[in-house]
């Protein structure tokens, strides 16, 4: 378990800032680093794995923070990240590193029908390449708006029946990992939004069926699949703790429940961590 734990180690201002970095961070977790304000300084993004990502606000507005995704195929060793801040109008790059280390993942076996495995009809095949290229258009779309101001919620009280990054064993054959966390819910089951923003996406799609996506803002994204009824539309903005789906049995499935996940910048992580993250962060406890 304790690979599974984010490790802070505080910096001082050898940078000309005072920082926070996570030291150690496993494969498919997110690491984070926050910075204090400081008159002169505006702290403009964070470099890493060839992607930006933008610094966000404490709720007390005297700290900043970047979170930063490990992607779950991430190779085991020490990373760095490049921070890009602006110091009385010059701009300045500086790298910092941490160590990524492979989380104690296990394996899961699961029965389903056999055409939800390895389809192979031309149709269904064009379906399922057409609704991963209008998701991952949607991941990757990091806009101005960041809609947090306040901590995470569950989207529904229920028993954890599967954690995020178990290795899926389909039928026999291995067909990757567990990109998210299942939660016990009955069809008909009220799901919530886990916090505010904006919906992206509702859809029925081949492998997660029912489906609802909500741009948190910023690149942040959090997804709530199988669902058997929709109670928004894409465009509506919501509320931490609104409903806005009932839970089903759609898609790929063993039997009904919420597969709850989420993604930064197109980053698949784990949910629950990352939650937790950010809800300590905003109100800076550790």
């Amino acid at each position: 378990m304790r690979l599974f734990f984010i490790f802070l180690l505080i910096y001082t201002s050898l940078f000309g800032f005072d920082y926070t970095l996570s030291k150690q961070v496993a494969n498919g977790k997110t690491a984070l680093l926050r910075v204090e304000k400081e008159k002169g300084v505006t702290f403009e993004y964070v470099e890493f794995d060839k992607k930006n990502f933008p610094f966000l606000n404490t709720q007390d507005n005297t700290q900043r923070f970047a979170l930063i995704p490990v992607s779950y195929y991430a190779k085991a060793g020490e990373k760095t990240l490049r921070v890009v801040y602006t110091k009385d109008g010059v701009t300045h790059k500086k790298n910092f590193t941490f160590d990524v280390v492979y989380g104690e993942y296990k394996k899961e076996r699961i029965q389903v029908s056999s055409k939800k495995v390895n389809p192979q009809a031309p149709k269904v095949k064009k379906r399922i390449a057409k609704e991963y290229a209008e998701a991952m258009r949607i991941y990757n779309t990091v806009d101005d708006t960041w809609y947090i101001n306040k901590p995470f919620v569950m989207p529904l009280d229920s028993v954890i029946t599967s954690d995020f990054g178990k290795a899926r064993v389909y039928n026999g054959s291995l067909k990757g990992y567990h990109s998210g966390t299942d939660f016990r819910a009955p069809v008909g089951t009220p799901i919530k939004a886990s916090n505010d923003g904006k919906v992206v996406l509702v859809a029925n799609r081949f492998y997660s069926g029912g489906t609802i996506i909500i741009n948190h803002g910023k690149g942040l994204y959090t997804c709530y699949f199988h669902l058997s009824k929709f109670l928004v539309d894409e465009g509506d903005e919501v509320t931490e703790n609104q409903v806005i789906a009932l839970s089903g049995k759609s898609g790929r499935v063993t039997g009904p429940h919420l597969h709850f996940a989420a993604r930064i910048n197109g980053v698949q992580v784990d949910p629950l961590q990352l939650i937790t993250l950010i809800n300590n962060t905003l109100t800076k406890v550790q």
